[in-house]
């Protein structure tokens, strides 16, 4: 009886490891998801799991290395012979083998290339030419061609013969002679056609393409905005070489957002993701040190401004610190927030570096709003806690010993910060599109940053309004 949820699955598979029971489970494990062997392989020990994974087929080996974590796979490298490795990429599809291939050193690329089939080997080796940050890097030559000039029987006779990849069989790439994209045809317009009809009568010839060269996070996105399976690599000559799939999309999609979630919590991203427990201290604080020594180095300029006005405001210095973390949050909130809309705005494309006084000019206007609202919040607080009122709730009161009196000092708070919530907003705004107009990763403009200038200006505006106004 065949099993189709997970968890009942790997309790029968525990069980019938337990009674040593190979037979029962090989044949369950040609009725699972390759994902869910590899995930139970994994959790086993490392004997067990390799040895049970060396007696798979070949054909299913291929597919569940493939979802093997990216230390396991090296593991099962190192300890696998090279011949039988290369069977296994026989049978992983090309884009993942070249992954594989590509996170190797040149002496293990070197060892294992003499096991690999020719076509195999020149696959790998063509796919490794292109830079890993393209359309070209990323893709897979597991796609089905047909030729313009062919009828729908010969068509399907040609796709019995290549038998590419199941997966990759939702669209067929209609080519001519020379390898040029014609057109684009769905598997089920072909089957349901009459046998004798020629293929570029029933072509579709608008279709949406990739260039070799163009950037993966770009492809991403056009995958994801026109809603497709798949999408054809296409060079400068418009042949296609290769297609990129929709689960590899998600794949850059995911890593996108986890290298600018790092990022903008100021962690330093590294080519080779690890699970949160895999990864050892040292390689976490060797990810997040840099930003952390960096910004501390950087908020002594805190230290500096409130040196540099002790003298001139001593007398009423206790109070203006006492309201100087409202000023604070509500510039850091107001920053972190506008950063975050900006970030996510350029990585989707909605904006570009060249709108940039638009995006000012917009997010100033949310900040006038926030003022509006802030303004009197804080003046009322002042009022309140610094007032009459205040002492009976608190011991004392330090509204009689004020230059300029309770109100005064209430509108140069409220006055602080007002102005903080606007250059708070500015910079929120304006990090992002400078680092983007320089070339880098907008993310870069992260949590950490917009909080250390934040704290920077909020105390120089609220130190330099209150000498002016209340000495």
């Amino acid at each position: 009886m065949l099993i189709q949820d997970p968890k009942q699955r790997i309790e029968l598979w525990n069980r019938l490891l337990r009674h040593n029971a190979e037979k029962k489970l090989f044949e369950s494990f040609q009725e699972a998801p390759p994902i869910e062997v590899a995930d139970f392989l994994v959790q086993q020990s490392s004997r067990v799991g390799l040895h049970l994974f060396s007696l798979l087929p070949k054909e299913t080996q291929g597919m569940v290395f493939s979802h093997f974590t990216e230390d396991y796979q090296h593991h099962v490298y190192r300890k696998l012979p090279r011949r039988v490795l290369g069977g296994i990429f026989v049978h992983m599809a090309s884009d993942e083998r070249v992954d594989f291939y590509q996170k190797l050193s040149e002496k293990e690329q070197a060892k294992l290339l003499p096991y690999l089939p020719k076509k195999v080997k020149q696959d790998i080796l063509e796919l490794c030419a292109y830079p890993v940050e393209t359309a070209g890097g990323i893709m897979s030559t597991d796609f089905a061609t047909v030729e313009e000039n062919m009828i729908v029987a010969e068509a399907l006779k040609r796709l019995r013969e290549d038998a590419p990849s199941r997966k990759m069989m939702y669209y067929l790439y209609v080519v001519d002679e020379e390898m040029q994209m014609k057109g684009i045809l769905s598997l089920k317009d072909l089957v349901l056609e009459d046998s004798k009809t020629k293929i570029s009568d029933i072509l579709q010839d608008n279709y949406v393409f990739i260039e070799v060269d163009e950037d993966k996070e770009s492809v991403a996105r056009k995958i994801e905005k026109y809603d497709l399976v798949a999408l054809p690599v296409l060079n400068e000559e418009k042949q296609i070489v290769g297609i990129v799939s929709y689960d590899d999309a998600m794949d850059i999609i995911r890593a996108e957002q986890t290298e600018d979630m790092e990022r903008f919590m100021g962690i330093e991203s590294i080519d080779q993701e690890l699970d949160y427990l895999q990864t050892s201290s040292v390689q976490h604080f060797r990810k997040r040190v840099g930003w952390i020594v960096g910004l501390f180095i950087a908020s002594s300029l805190s230290a500096i401004v409130m040196h540099s006005y002790e003298n001139s405001l001593q007398s009423v210095l206790k109070s203006l610190l006492l309201y100087f973390p409202v000023i604070n949050d509500a510039g850091g909130n107001t920053g972190s927030q506008t950063a975050t809309v900006v970030i996510r705005a350029l990585s989707l494309g909605n904006v570009t570096v060249k709108d940039w006084l638009r995006i000012l000019f917009k997010e100033l206007r949310v900040a006038l709003l926030f003022v509006l609202c802030l303004f009197l919040l804080a003046f009322l607080k002042v009022i309140f806690f610094s007032g009459p009122w205040g002492k009976l709730l608190f011991k004392g009161s330090a509204h009689e010993s004020l230059p300029g009196g309770l109100f005064l000092f209430a509108f140069v708070v409220s006055l602080s910060l007002s102005l903080q919530v606007i250059v708070s907003t500015a910079i929120g705004a304006g990090l992002p599109l400078f680092i983007k107009w320089r070339g880098g990763d907008p993310a870069l403009a992260a949590s950490p940053m917009i909080t250390t200038c934040v704290d920077v200006t909020g105390l120089f505006i609220y130190f330099t309004i209150a000498s002016l106004l209340l000495l």
